[in-house]
């Protein structure tokens, strides 16, 4: 029902949309079909909580990036904007409570950080920061050292992560996903027992500390209290790549549902090796008494009416999930592209030459987009572009924070902010010519034993090597200890303190100071030191190019990404690599009915990510990278399971290159034939 106030500004929304943005009272799950616009329909409906009169300090919106929160918050107050005029935007501006599960956590951490037993100024710990340590621990305990092979610091992390996020046991988890390193199940309990007690005493979290600490806060009623009766309302996007310790959370937030809106697609769930379970979305209605209201939206604004018949059969086989089929009313008469090729070189020239033409007709490259299972899967193609001379972006490369000098700049921030930070102090006190693990260890031992570890630092005699450096970092430490100069200034002052250390340990020093310039321009968008390091830490830009622009001089390029990666987005023209058996579902994949169910949603989001034009890739000979004892090896394969017989009526099902009509009908000359025996057997005749 529309407001006397806003008589047109949801008329844009179809029905089911607009069914959800004014809901009002108990718990909502929306079901948002790939392309049904399910973000404009989450704006619309916070606009619409506004307008009507909801306080926006008493809202909170989670999505899964900063990025899509900003933007959330953008069409909002586009929104309010058409409604409330001039007005709006100081309305608007009050929805501060938007952003990731992890960053929201670190907010309300660091509020109630007192009666948990942290100090407000914790570090929170990236996922290299979080394998080095333990792999500190891992080393201090003697793993390393063990005759048989311990697991790395990755695998450690991993098996961790695991536990926590799927509030599972460990032997439950290395049984499961893990079943090479079952045995060290002891080893690991004890590990992580110390790895947790280090994070305590140097007042550290890692990533699932956030989550952690946020549940546990959440089992004390007073606090739960205080943070339920916060928000008047709590919304959720992407809800069906929740773990469940998000879930727990949510659900101890609004244990009735009022207020409480979820959104997203059963058929895209995809990142169980993340912990995220389907469970939470199939699940949600059955939470609530009454049952949660459930509003589908199965119209489709991305793809063609025919490759959403191929997408919804694929899905369809689907042994669980809440039903639905995507319809749009873009009518089209070609099929998606079923394309058989030789091999994998065959399938990168197919690719190639299809992407061509597809360019010639009016579609730039940059529309255009190569998908795959595994980022090894584009190996020949990447080899083809690059011999046509075709440009290229190939999502899933180097993070930003991953590239050292970055990391550099970030550790000495966090190590000023909690100087009991060993990780970052390691890496602070390393960066000074003359210091190495043995002198850094004792100084922060000396550290850690005071009760001000920052005087006690400003204190310390520099260790005998490191003397001509060692002022410079004091003045430095001193300097941002007191916040001199405010912020963003003070990475100024930390990159001029760094920069002569960075020229004289790398060759190409002057292009990593380009990233540090721009590091500096990501900070001027936070309002102080401790967010820009929090919110930078737990949602980084995905690679360098997502802040500093694509890292190429040419104008336009093709996009080449790993499915899990292409989620959200959406192209004109999209091909799929390897759609058979052993790549989609993965040889990994097979193993239990939920694993197969993924591999399928996989397959599935693949296919609607085409807006006019899908080409399934079908090679029948491929590589199969270290799957056995010997190496790589090739494979003839047999077309996805997932593409049964019954569905290749809905294809364009073809070969390529075409076989030629005269060597079907025998015409063509025959080859000559060569005796081969006879000649290797003459070799020993005389």
């Amino acid at each position: 029902m529309q407001t006397a106030l806003a008589p047109h500004y949801l008329d844009k929304l179809n029905p089911e949309q607009r069914q959800a943005a004014e809901h009002l009272g108990g718990p909502l799950l929306v079901i948002a079909g790939a392309g049904s616009g399910k973000t404009n329909t989450l704006a619309h409906r916070v606009a619409h909580l506004i307008v009507n009169g909801a306080d926006p300090r008493r809202i909170l919106l989670m999505t899964f990036s900063r990025r899509a929160a900003s933007e959330m918050q953008r069409r909002v107050e586009r929104l309010v904007a058409q409604v409330m005029g001039a007005k709006s935007g100081i309305i608007t501006d009050a929805l501060s409570w938007a952003g990731t599960f992890h960053g929201i956590g670190a907010r309300l951490l660091r509020e109630h950080a007192e009666q948990i037993g942290l100090s407000p100024g914790f570090s929170i710990h990236d996922r290299e920061d979080s394998g080095d340590l333990i792999n500190i621990i891992r080393h201090e305990m003697g793993f390393s050292e063990a005759k048989q092979r311990f697991p790395t610091k990755g695998t450690c992390l991993a098996i961790y992560s695991r536990v926590v996020n799927a509030q599972d046991d460990l032997d439950a988890v290395l049984k499961q996903a893990f079943p090479w390193v079952a045995m060290w199940g002891p080893q690991l309990r004890e590990l992580f027992a110390a790895y947790v007690e280090q994070k305590q005493r140097q007042q550290v979290l890692d990533y699932d500390d956030l989550l952690l600490y946020w549940a546990a806060m959440m089992r004390e009623p007073s606090i739960a209290a205080d943070l339920g009766g916060r928000f008047d309302h709590v919304l959720v996007d992407e809800y069906q790549d929740t773990n469940r310790l998000q879930a727990s959370i949510l659900l101890a937030l609004k244990p009735s549902g009022d207020g409480l809106t979820v959104v997203g697609d059963d058929a895209q769930s995809i990142y169980s090796f993340r912990a995220a379970t389907v469970r939470n979305i199939l699940d949600f209605p059955g939470a609530f008494t009454p049952p949660a209201r459930m509003v589908t939206l199965d119209r489709n604004y991305r793809s063609t009416q025919p490759i959403l018949e191929a997408a919804n059969a694929v899905i369809s086989e689907s042994k669980e999930r809440f039903t639905k089929n995507l319809w749009t009313e873009r009518a089209a008469t070609e099929k998606p592209q079923l394309v058989t090729v030789k091999d994998e070189p065959s399938q990168a020239r197919y690719v190639v030459e299809s992407v061509l033409a597809c360019r010639e007709g009016g579609t730039a490259l940059k529309q255009q987009a190569v998908l795959f299972r595994t980022s090894s899967h584009s190996a020949e193609l990447e080899i083809e572009l690059t011999r046509r001379n075709i440009p290229f972006v190939k999502y899933g490369g180097l993070k930003f924070l991953d590239s050292a000098h970055v990391k550099d700049m970030l550790a000495l921030l966090r190590f000023v902010d909690n100087p009991r930070d060993r990780v970052a102090g390691f890496r602070v006190l390393q960066l000074l010519p003359g210091i190495g693990p043995g002198a850094a260890g004792k100084v922060l031992d000396r550290m850690a034993e005071s009760p001000d570890p920052l005087v006690e630092l400003l204190n310390t005699a520099p260790p005998p090597r490191g003397s001509e450096a060692w002022p410079a970092l004091l003045e430095v430490v001193q300097h941002l200890g007191q916040g001199g100069g405010g912020w963003p200034a003070e990475l100024l002052r930390a990159r001029m303190w760094y920069e002569p250390l960075m020229e004289a340990v790398y060759e190409d020093a002057e292009v990593r100071k380009e990233d540090l310039y721009q590091l500096e321009q990501i900070a001027a968008g936070y309002p102080s030191r401790e967010r820009f390091i929090t919110e930078l830490t737990l949602d980084p830009p995905d690679a360098t190019s997502d802040q500093a622009g694509v890292p190429l001089l040419d104008e336009d390029f093709l996009i080449l990404s790993t499915i899990h990666s292409a989620k959200g987005q959406e192209w004109k023209n999209v091909h799929v690599l390897n759609v058979v058996d052993g790549a989609i579902p993965s040889d990994l994949g097979t193993g239990s009915t939920h694993e197969l169910e993924e591999e399928r949603r996989l397959l599935y989001v693949a296919m609607t990510r085409a807006r006019d034009e899908l080409h399934l890739m079908v090679p029948q000979r491929f590589y199969v990278h270290q799957q056995t004892p010997y190496g790589d090896k090739h494979v003839y394969a047999q077309r996805s399971r997932f593409i049964t017989k019954a569905m290749l009526p809905l294809f364009d099902d073809m070969f390529w290159p075409a076989v030629k009509p005269a060597a079907i009908s025998g015409l063509a000359p025959a080859a000559p034939r060569i005796d081969v025996g006879a000649g290797l057997l003459a070799m020993w005749k005389k």
